[in-house]
């Protein structure tokens, strides 16, 4: 008999068997540990991620999936007319917007591909000019993280904001509360974030007060703007009376921001500037991308 016939007699399985159950518990054992040490490790990295991009301390969560993206990445490319510029811009906007949020005080209003939308679109839309104007602000953080996708851009940006800094965000319609950083909205906090961006912001002027009141405006007209950011009052009134704004100080070919656009938790937004674009207008809608819509004024 063989040595292979002799492993398959009935009593060498007899007595091997025991042996080949002592082998096979410590391999379980062996699958058990790795296992459970991999299930460790992975749970530290969830943890470590959630402490990182999760919703605590900011309100909203900046983990970034594969289909949100992939369908910035084809709006801000229709947008710009180029992917590979998109596809660059919106990484690097994220990785911005995850370093404001890391090293500043309170957070970027608004979801996590609104924000890289934004921030990524405007330079590739090659504004006529550096001039910015952004109309509510928050913290300033977007402004800040704007600044330096411009000078990324090879710009040189001069930043004005309009913001009232009544401690919490206001808007029509909803109960004012603390902010969920538990930051006070206040232009202290807004310059702090604003020094992040070297020289360009903390040369920025600031005008506390509501887009709408008439010193306000006289205040900062004194230029033409080649970005306009309108971001403050989301109800249709205060959004038609902005866009009203920006006809009389964007330059010409100038860029005009409408954040939340198409948001359903804001319709006045986009409801009044369906209404704007049906008047004698100078500015063109160009697209959104992630409730944005981008215009062009002639």
């Amino acid at each position: 008999m063989n040595s292979r016939s002799l492993l398959r007699s009935p009593a060498s399985r007899r007595l091997l068997r025991p042996v080949a159950d002592l082998i096979d518990q410590r391999i379980d054992r062996r699958v058990e540990r790795e296992v459970r040490s991999a299930v460790r490790e992975a749970s530290a990295h969830r943890l470590s991620n959630e402490l990182l991009l999760g919703s605590p301390g900011r309100g909203l969560s900046r983990v970034v999936s594969d289909g949100p993206l992939k369908r910035l990445h084809a709006e801000v490319a229709a947008l710009a007319g180029d992917r590979d510029a998109a596809v660059r811009n919106v990484a690097t906007a994220y990785r911005l917007l995850v370093a404001l949020e890391s090293l500043g005080v309170g957070r970027v209003a608004g979801g996590t591909m609104n924000i890289c939308g934004k921030l990524g679109t405007i330079p590739l839309l090659d504004p006529p000019n550096d001039e910015i104007l952004e109309i509510g602000t928050l913290y300033g953080m977007f402004s800040t993280g704007l600044l330096r996708m411009m000078e990324r851009d090879g710009r040189s940006p001069s930043l004005t904001i309009v913001d009232p800094f009544a401690g919490v965000q206001l808007q029509p319609g909803t109960t004012p509360r603390p902010d969920p950083t538990g930051t006070p909205v206040d232009e202290h906090a807004v310059r702090t974030n604003l020094a992040l961006a070297g020289p360009a912001g903390t040369a920025a002027r600031i005008r506390r007060g509501y887009s709408e009141d008439p010193e306000t405006r006289a205040a900062v007209s004194d230029r033409a703007y080649g970005v306009i950011v309108v971001d403050g009052d989301h109800s249709a009134e205060g959004v038609r009376q902005d866009l009203q704004w920006a006809e009389e100080i964007a330059a010409p070919g100038a860029v005009v921001v409408l954040d939340d656009f198409g948001d359903p938790n804001w319709p006045g937004v986009k409801e009044a500037l369906d209404e704007h674009l049906k008047d004698d207008t100078r500015l063109t809608y160009l697209g959104k991308a992630a409730h944005s819509a981008f215009l062009r004024a002639s």
